[in-house]
């Protein structure tokens, strides 16, 4: 007995010394990776207690105090809510502390790249908070969680967006014939994926037999977007480069399936429900890394953004010199110190905020199942909708990002 408590105390301490030396590894260049990882561990806990909290969470009285008993899923979806709420809540918080935050002087600096044991130890207790708290709080975060994952959704699109033009201007600033033809086969590719994809979508969401005129609707709109950017692109006045129009047309044609396939499994218009039980499995396997995907990519972007999130000061955005380098090491590191930030701290932590409600939709389905689909991540109407106003919203700003330079000349976009 002696030498089990022993060695579990030596275990321990293995593990708080292996767990101090992995925090304090993380410096300035990978603190942005070590958020990136803590927001993907809260998925991993969201989906664990989605699997396995509803027996648990039956037994707390303040949680289950309803004269009936809630089916199973109305407490897998109270369980992803309160780990959301309480993920929302630390980055929320992180945001207010760093507003403001202008040089690397500032103490917030170092709290923003530092101090991960103690982030770890504070995310962990407001995730367990959240389980104390009643079901009416839990009930009015889920309702702004909707409104909350639709800004998320729209800061995605602006993302993508700044991305393909930003990879257009630099493969045209090169200037050579290899990358004039590298946009064309890119181009090429995305058109070909695009046509091709609307015609499985016509094959899987569409049928004879049965009264489909609603994602016949979504198709056909997707499509008419798709030449409609090829149109405003090669238009004499816009003289656009047609890497963009072809990148965002496969992205607007993506968001249409992934909104049909979102479709309740039992309906008929549905060509992916014969097979939902064999593969519901694989589909939540498939639609969480994606989300998980999906989310990190979006506020790695967002954090490194020339244009949506660098101060004035940045160097990033344009504003000031390069620093010269200098001979005195006490005053090099000086100049270090006051060197300003790279990108808005803030708003990094409104990304993951805005993504911590967005991944606690997809997880409840939008908090809305129907039959057997509420056993399915991102399945029901309300998701549908999401994504097919998502595409219809990417679209209508590629085309302003394509024609608002030349409506009003005199402004910068």
């Amino acid at each position: 007995m002696w030498a089990a408590s022993c060695l579990a105390s030596c275990c321990a301490a293995c593990a708080c010394d292996a767990c101090r030396t992995v925090v304090s590894g993380i410096s300035r260049r990978s603190a942005r990776i070590a958020y990136c990882g803590l927001f993907a561990l809260s998925l991993i806990v969201s989906w664990i207690l989605r699997v396995v909290a509803a027996p648990l969470m039956e037994k707390i009285p303040w949680i289950n105090h309803f004269h009936q008993t809630p089916d199973r899923e109305w407490f897998e979806t109270d369980a992803v809510l309160r780990v959301s709420l309480g993920n929302f809540l630390f980055f929320a918080i992180l945001s207010l502390m760093m507003v403001g935050v202008k040089n690397q002087k500032d103490p917030r600096d170092s709290l923003h790249h530092g101090g991960w044991m103690m982030k770890i130890v504070c995310w962990c207790l407001l995730v367990i908070f959240m389980f104390f708290l009643p079901n009416e709080i839990i009930s009015f975060y889920e309702t702004i969680s909707k409104f909350g994952s639709g800004l998320f959704l729209l800061v995605q699109v602006v993302l993508l967006l700044d991305f393909v033009h930003g990879w257009n201007d630099k493969w045209v600033r090169y200037d050579e014939q290899f990358w004039y033809f590298a946009l064309f086969v890119v181009s090429l590719v995305c058109y070909v994926a695009t046509f091709g994809l609307s015609g499985l979508l016509f094959y899987w969401f569409t049928s004879s037999e049965h009264d489909c005129g609603i994602n016949t609707f979504f198709i056909v709109m997707t499509l008419i977007f798709v030449v409609v950017f090829a149109v405003v692109t090669l238009h004499p006045a816009v003289s656009g480069s047609i890497l963009p129009a072809s990148v965002v047309s496969l992205y607007c044609m993506y968001l249409c399936y992934s909104g049909l396939a979102s479709e309740p499994r039992d309906y008929e218009c549905n060509g992916l429900h014969k097979h939902s039980k064999a593969i519901s499995t694989g589909t939540l396997t498939v639609g969480l890394l994606t989300t998980v995907l999906s989310v990190v990519y979006s506020a790695v972007r967002a954090g490194s953004s020339t244009t949506l999130l660098s101060p004035p000061s940045s160097p990033r955005a344009g504003a000031g010199k390069p620093l010269l380098p200098l001979d005195k090491v006490d005053e090099h590191e000086e100049k270090e110190k006051t060197k300003p930030v790279t990108y808005s701290y803030s708003f990094f932590h409104i990304i993951f905020s805005l993504a911590s409600m967005y991944s606690a939709m997809l997880l409840t389905g939008w908090s809305a199942s129907v039959g057997e689909s509420g056993k399915l991540v991102d399945v029901g109407w309300a998701s549908v909708w999401v994504r097919i106003l998502t595409g219809w919203a990417t679209a209508g700003l590629f085309i302003w990002s394509l024609v608002a330079p030349h409506l009003f000349p005199d402004r910068e976009f």
